[in-house]
């Protein structure tokens, strides 16, 4: 222990030093020799009652035993044979207990009628005396010498050995916190979790629908002729259902057509509207009108025209008359319409009453309106104009039509009317249920179709409604196959070539404007060409006019058979 001391004493010569213990903190105690040369003896131990040392020696015999007088590890004997190193003592000592006493190991007892262990004062003065080369003792050890001495008692020192009975709360406590800290910690995780979800959720739509877009041909900047051919083939790709509506005017006469379209990969529908201009190829080959179509070739040939014209796949034909029209909207309740125009009761006796429908937005209408307004033609009143009256009509009911399949086939089988077999009561109302559920979301619109002076459809006009909304691809007659037919107005009407135009479309003919002439009494029809003359005969027949005005002549290059309206030409509901 600590032999650097040891070396350090031999060093100073005449100044020894000596062991005397050890203090609290287990090092070693030294003191300085008064004198000559003493030998080192680590176990010999002083407990005269002047002297002051630390503690006392538990291997010491006897408080009065003569310090050791023989070198430590020399070899040298003392004089006497009580001078012997005896480290366990069981030498006969003067003054030491008779054999067979008890043994005192820690060195209770002491000479001359001193008894009790040596203070504690002074053990403490020994361990000021001495003096430790080269080692300072700890700094909360110098104590000054009238410093009272502090007395250390065992309960002062309960709190190493005992429990303390708030720390089971202390550990709760840390528990706790860490508890606390990691559920914060999952928390955070967590929300970072469904943070990065959220992105990843909304970057997948954004890209569902730029692709969706995409696909259904509507991205905006995409102008090229390849993006048109990708879009077209995009919206053929979509699944459609699709009826055709024949509205019969039962006392007014003619006809109205709408398609209603039930997009079921958009989820939106169209009530696309039909002139009865739109020129369209017979059963035996020849152009005629849609209006034609309806009257004589009836349900199927005019359903099969049609997709032919339009290149649509149509389901089936619903062909409602006026009256079963009102019976519809009385069993609906009614429906609100924004109408256009007063419409006048047809059963006034007197002019000036007050108009069956009357003009303005959200108008109730019931049955007998209903069916009042979706047929009114004003006069000199472009048909396209009824025919969006009708749209109007159909919009309304599918808003009020029930969504339910089941509630709305019953409303059809109610109306009893006789359907065409291509369309049952149940696939009616089912169908009629889905445009009605879409209607009410506001998916529903209303396309016309844009249709040109001859009757044909203009690949550009009707792109957006033949190609989009069917998706179809327009495939109108030729132009050659339908009769050209140019017609002057020499009437003094200006209504009467809007009229005749319709009646000849009708007809299966193909409208030419002729302009407005002078006024004449007499109208005439002219062909050019001998093999024209039946077509010339027709045309008069068609127009109303009598056989006896054909007649043969000049006529416009462009125009297979020209026609001059006169003052007897007398217009007939078209």
């Amino acid at each position: 222990m600590n032999d650097r001391y040891d070396a350090g004493a031999a060093d100073h010569g005449a100044d020894q030093y000596e062991l005397v213990g050890y203090d609290g903190y287990g090092r070693p105690v030294y003191r300085q020799v008064q004198g000559g040369q003493q030998t080192y003896d680590p176990y010999a131990q002083q407990h005269q009652q002047h002297q002051q040392g630390y503690g006392y020696d538990p291997y010491a015999q006897t408080a009065q035993q003569p310090p050791s007088a023989y070198g430590y590890g020399t070899g040298a004997q003392p004089a006497t044979d009580y001078g012997t190193y005896d480290p366990y003592g069981t030498a006969p000592q003067q003054g030491a207990p008779a054999p067979g006493a008890p043994h005192d190991p820690y060195g209770q007892a002491s000479a001359a009628g001193a008894t009790g262990r040596q203070p504690r004062v002074a053990e403490q003065a020994a361990q000021q005396t001495a003096h430790i080369p080269q080692q300072a003792g700890p700094a909360d050890d110098r104590e000054t010498p009238d410093e009272p001495q502090r007395e250390y008692h065992t309960e002062q020192f309960a709190f190493v050995e005992e429990p303390d009975a708030n720390s089971e709360d202390v550990i709760d406590w840390l528990k706790f916190t860490e508890n606390r800290t990691e559920r914060r910690e999952e928390a955070r995780r967590r929300a970072r979790s469904r943070i990065v979800a959220l992105a990843v959720v909304l970057a997948l739509v954004a890209a569902g629908g730029v692709g969706w877009l995409w696909y259904a041909g509507k991205l905006p900047g995409l102008s090229s002729e390849d993006s048109k051919a990708g879009s077209a083939t995009a919206a053929g790709a979509q699944k459609r259902d699709v009826i055709v509506v024949h509205l019969h005017d039962t006392k007014g006469g003619g006809t109205s057509t709408a398609l209603l379209v039930d997009n079921t990969t958009t989820e939106r529908g169209t009530t696309v509207l039909l002139p009865n201009s739109l020129a369209l190829t017979s059963d035996d080959g020849t152009t005629t009108t849609l209006a034609k179509s309806v009257e004589d070739d009836g349900s199927d040939g005019t359903r099969d025209a049609l997709d032919t014209v339009l290149g649509t796949d149509i389901e089936g034909t619903w062909r409602l008359d006026t009256p079963y029209l009102q019976n519809l909207v009385d069993l609906v309740g009614n429906i609100d319409v924004d109408t256009d125009t007063d419409v006048p009761d047809p059963a006034a006796k007197k002019k000036g009453q007050a108009p069956l429908v009357s003009k303005g937005r959200d108008q109730t209408l019931s049955g007998k309106m209903a069916v009042a307004y979706a047929t009114y033609r004003a006069p000199g009143e472009a048909q396209n104009a009824q025919l969006e009256r009708f749209g109007q009509v159909m919009q309304g009911v599918l808003r009020k039509m029930s969504s339910d399949p089941q509630a709305a086939t019953t409303t059809i089988q109610t109306l009893a009317q006789i359907l065409d077999p291509s369309l049952t009561d149940k696939d009616l109302g089912t169908f009629l249920a889905g445009l009605s559920d879409l209607a009410k979301g506001g998916d529903v619109k209303t396309d016309l179709l844009p249709v040109q002076n001859d009757g044909t459809l203009s690949a550009q006009a009707s792109a957006d409604v033949v190609r989009n909304v069917l998706g179809g691809t327009a495939k109108s007659p030729d132009k050659d196959a339908a009769v050209s037919v140019s017609v002057q107005n020499a009437t003094g009407v200006k209504d009467n070539t809007e009229k005749a135009r319709v009646v000849l479309l009708n007809g299966g003919f193909t409208f030419l404007e002729g302009g407005t002439g002078t006024a004449r009494a007499t109208s005439r029809v002219v062909y050019a060409d001998a093999a024209d003359k039946a077509n010339a005969a027709e045309v008069a027949k068609t127009l109303g006019l009598p056989a006896g005005s054909v007649t043969k002549g000049r006529i416009a290059a462009s125009a297979d058979v020209s026609v001059v309206l006169g003052q007897d030409y007398k217009p007939s509901a078209g």
